[in-house]
């Protein structure tokens, strides 16, 4: 099983130096909109790549007695990602959605309660996307191809664009609802 979580450590550490607290703020900010990893999986990862040479850590000493690990990533390391980074991926199977399997049984729902659902839904996307596109403000045009920004302009510009679709698709459904309600 490939472990993605490795890959997107190293990713972030090829572009400078880390704590792990930093990797973990990466990863609920930058990394949010396509992968997820809490402290413990993160910490439990940079330990892996520490033993297999992957990354190296730097001890600091913050104020009397904190100790921070600054990791950088070895020229192993970078051998490692830049040949996984080389590799195509197969589609992924679709993420898990309480919400599509609630509306794909919707026919046992009032048409008021799936317009209800679905409003509420769109909602939540709209806001989603209002916060998207205020993170986009920051790139007044494309950034530099081959620049640490451009990937995530890239990942942001996708971002965008599923939550678009998802609030169309529901303005579609909720028409439907509507049209049938007036029949």
């Amino acid at each position: 099983m490939m472990r993605v979580l490795k890959y997107a450590i190293l990713g972030l550490l090829n572009r400078h130096p880390m704590t792990g607290y930093d990797i973990a703020k990466d990863f609920k900010h930058e990394l949010a909109e396509f992968w997820h990893a809490n402290h413990s999986q993160i910490y439990t990862e940079l330990k892996k790549l520490h033993d297999e040479q992957l990354v190296t850590f730097d001890i600091e000493i913050s104020g009397e007695v904190l100790e921070k690990k600054q990791y950088s990533i070895t020229a192993a390391g970078k051998a490692d990602l830049l040949n996984w980074l080389h590799q195509d991926e197969l589609m992924s199977k679709t993420a898990k959605d309480p919400f599509r399997v609630r509306m794909y049984f919707c026919n046992f729902l009032p048409l008021d309660t799936r317009i209800a659902l679905l409003t509420h839904q769109k909602e939540l996307h709209a806001a989603k996307l209002a916060k998207l596109q205020t993170t986009a403000l920051q790139y007044p045009s494309v950034p530099q191809v081959d620049s640490d920004r451009f990937g995530d302009f890239i990942i942001l510009e996708g971002a965008i664009i599923r939550e678009k679709g998802f609030i169309e698709w529901c303005e579609r459904c909720i028409g439907y609802c509507v049209a049938a309600q007036s029949q």
